[in-house]
């Protein structure tokens, strides 16, 4: 009887060992097959913030994430709903092999570590009903990715660098404070202004300057940022305009340098260039910023149409081809202040990675040691009519690949960083 309870306990033995080298790999889809798109990207984050390594499959069904079998992380899957497939060890290293093939636009990319990632927003400080509807802080909440959030104190005071991952939103960096009342409220601006008295600036204007500028190095100091809708504008124009009073009296009390715009220099901004900026109507007009925004005028549009990404190489153009990972390579048009970026208005050094028929959409540059993205618009999911103001359920959209751009942007740091050939 012992002798037989032995064997059993020694085939189970080699059995598990088998069945462990069977199904060791867990292949998480992003094509149609997957449930849901934006919690899978969570899941690949818990994967790396618990010190374990996540394969991003490049344009193998969808951008898919390959990782290490566990009962653990099979559990976690289930929980948030993501569709998952078990493979052996020889079907993962066939599909690895596969992915290498020279004649296929497909690639494995590593990645390593988690980032730490912070959302430059006013909720820090203020009520800020409009930051309800900020898409990175929706699409962070609901694929269960941790964040800090900072504003204006906290990078003054230096503590950018002890993060990786930086988001900007619809921020006015030009001291305008949106440009309407529709989108800060006046509790909104006492506190700029409580932090600018407290910090020694005498305008808002020229605190915000400060703050774009510890951004910019922040960056070239090897971040990453990532920027939406008047945030990537008003970045860049806060930058031009170092120097000169773009302000006008309905913000700050005085008027503007009336030789203002021929004395912006574009050598320090980031992607734009050539841009006219807009006259000041006061704090309850739909106004843009200025010319960058190809919708300019027109407040907040809703174009009717779509935006394609572009399709690169996952082997040679590397950074790119993570950036555009997606379900869909035609993505429907949203709204936002910023809605998307003239053409002729974008540096030539921008790598252009999304357009549409008249306008620019998603922008990737590299600034020093560090790299940035622009996305325009408010909301992928934004509904006209709904109320700018109205958060967007992702419950209703989890299979967004508008929103999957953004998630792109958040893994994106993890990686093993390769220059672009092209």
């Amino acid at each position: 009887m012992k002798r037989h309870l032995l064997f059993l306990l020694v085939i189970w033995a080699v059995v598990g060992r088998v069945t462990s080298g069977w199904a060791n790999s867990i292949l998480i889809p992003m094509d149609d097959q997957q449930a849901n798109h934006l919690k899978a990207y969570g899941i690949a984050y818990k994967v790396l913030k618990d010190d374990q390594e996540v394969d991003w499959l490049l344009n193998y069904r969808g951008g898919s994430f390959l990782i290490k079998q566990t009962s653990a992380f099979e559990t976690e899957c289930r929980v948030r709903g993501v569709s998952f497939e078990v493979l052996s060890d020889a079907k993962a290293a066939s599909l690895r092999q596969q992915l290498a093939d020279p004649d296929l636009n497909m690639n494995v990319v590593t990645l390593q570590k988690a980032a730490k990632i912070i959302v430059y927003s006013p909720i820090k400080v203020s009520p800020s009903e409009f930051e309800n509807t900020d898409a990175v802080l929706l699409v962070l909440t609901y694929a269960e990715i941790p964040y800090e959030v900072v504003y204006d104190e906290e990078i003054l005071k230096g503590e950018l660098p002890k993060y990786d991952w930086l988001h900007l939103h619809h921020e006015d960096f030009t001291g305008q404070y949106g440009r309407n009342l529709h989108r800060q409220s006046l509790a909104d601006i006492k506190a700029q202004e409580d932090i600018a008295k407290k910090y020694g600036f005498a305008k808002v204007s020229q605190m915000k300057l400060a703050v774009a500028k510890a951004i910019k190095e922040f960056c070239a100091g090897g971040g990453y940022l990532f920027a939406m809708c008047s945030g990537a504008e008003t970045f860049d124009i806060a930058l031009a305009a170092e120097g000169v009073d773009i302000v006008g009296s309905s913000y700050d009390g005085d008027g503007v340098d009336p030789d203002a715009q021929s004395k912006l220099d574009f050598s320090k901004s980031v992607a734009f260039e050539n841009f006219t900026l807009e006259g000041d109507n006061g704090y309850r007009g739909y106004s843009t910023f200025s010319d960058i925004n190809s919708t300019g005028g027109r407040g907040y549009d809703q174009p009717g149409g779509f935006f394609e990404l572009f399709n690169f190489s996952a082997k040679w153009d590397v950074i790119p081809a993570m950036l555009t990972q997606n379900h869909e390579s035609i993505i429907k048009e949203f709204m936002g202040q910023t809605t998307a970026f003239r053409k002729s208005a974008v540096k030539p050094s921008v790598l252009v990675m999304g357009e549409g028929k008249t306008s620019h959409r998603y922008l990737y540059g590299e600034l020093g040691r560090g790299q940035w993205t622009f996305y325009g618009g408010h909301d992928p999911e934004s509904v006209r009519g709904g109320g700018f103001r109205n958060p967007t359920d992702l419950n209703l959209h989890p299979h967004s690949p508008g929103y999957r751009l953004i998630l792109n942007n958040v893994l994106f740091p993890s990686a093993r960083k390769k220059k672009r050939k092209t």
